[in-house]
């Protein structure tokens, strides 16, 4: 199951994603609602109501819908005997926002890859180290980037992010991956002169657009196993990060526990894992982002997150 926030010119709504069609997800459902987003299924708590249009055998979700017209291509239900869209909207006509365009927390981990500890010189933490980024950095799949005019030195930053599916607190580890709705990539865009300017991160992480991610949410049984996800950055062509989340230092479900025993996490919430070793700051000569790059985040399970920064 992948899904997408898509605008085909009315904001942001929840699609169902399958071989390059999107098939809106309210109206698969049958309903209307006046909040018709990926969060507002996951607050909802209709994820399993969604994951059973996408099962071989599901009825039709608008019983009576009228059929498409010569020429239009309407999102629509699913076919009932090969779990496959009877209908939708290509994905090459409508835009792509981030998967969950209205989080109520985005969580960064830092040094959280063995690889990039290593190239830091620096000893993984035995603590998760964490910061914020808010709804204002998000960036969908496509999107083109502006380099804050405060920075001289941006960097790219690989990820894998997974999102929260359920409200909790106080998670066993052993439970946690029960709690995840899904994964995508994140591409962590860090103003190094800024974030090194405090002992806190945060002044370089939160510029616009600093959060490049999706294209789209994927369900655990798609992403593959938590620890053996793999991803890789590519910067005009150039591969210059590739890893796999079997390099972490914290794991994914030990994320989920450190990270709710501290506070609650609520459906939407997502979190960023971190990155491995490769990015621009460590190399020699120094890798700054600047105006024109492309950036490409690609992974067999979690698809291709392209950005590229304004000129």
């Amino acid at each position: 199951m992948r899904l997408v926030s898509y605008d085909s010119g009315a904001g942001p709504r929840a699609g169902l994603l399958h071989d390059e069609l999107i098939v809106d997800v309210w109206e698969a459902l049958g309903e209307s609602s006046s909040e018709p987003t990926v969060g507002a299924l996951l607050r909802g708590g209709r994820l399993e109501d969604v994951r059973a249009l996408t099962q071989a055998g599901a009825p039709p979700a608008q019983t009576g819908a009228p059929p498409a017209q010569a020429g239009e291509t309407p999102a629509a239900s699913w076919q009932a005997d090969s779990g496959r869209p009877a209908r939708g909207l290509p994905i090459g006509e409508v835009r792509l926002h981030a998967p969950v365009t209205n989080p109520g927390k985005i969580v960064g981990i830092g040094l959280n890859y063995a690889s990039h500890a290593r190239e830091a010189g620096l000893e993984p933490p035995e603590t998760p180290t964490f910061f914020a980024k808010w709804a204002n950095a998000l960036a969908g799949p496509g999107a083109t980037v502006a380099l804050p005019a405060a920075s001289r030195k941006v960097d790219y930053e690989a990820e894998v992010a997974f999102v929260i599916g359920e409200r909790c607190r106080d998670v066993a580890e052993a439970d946690a991956l029960d709690r995840i709705a899904g994964y995508m990539l994140l591409n962590d865009l860090s103003a190094r002169d800024l974030q090194f300017a405090t002992p806190q991160w945060m002044p370089g992480k939160v510029f616009d657009g600093s959060a490049p991610c999706g294209p789209a949410l994927v369900s655990s049984e798609e992403a593959g196993p938590h620890d053996a996800i793999e991803i890789e950055l590519s910067l005009n062509g150039e591969v210059m990060q590739s890893a796999s989340t079997a390099d972490l230092v914290h794991s994914i479900p030990a994320l989920v526990a450190h990270l709710s025993s501290l506070m609650t996490l609520e459906p939407g919430d997502i979190v960023s894992t971190g990155t491995p070793a490769g990015v621009g700051s460590m190399r020699e000569p120094r890798v700054w982002l600047a105006p024109g790059d492309e950036i490409v985040i690609s992974s067999p399970t979690l698809g291709r997150l392209e950005t590229r920064i304004a000129g």
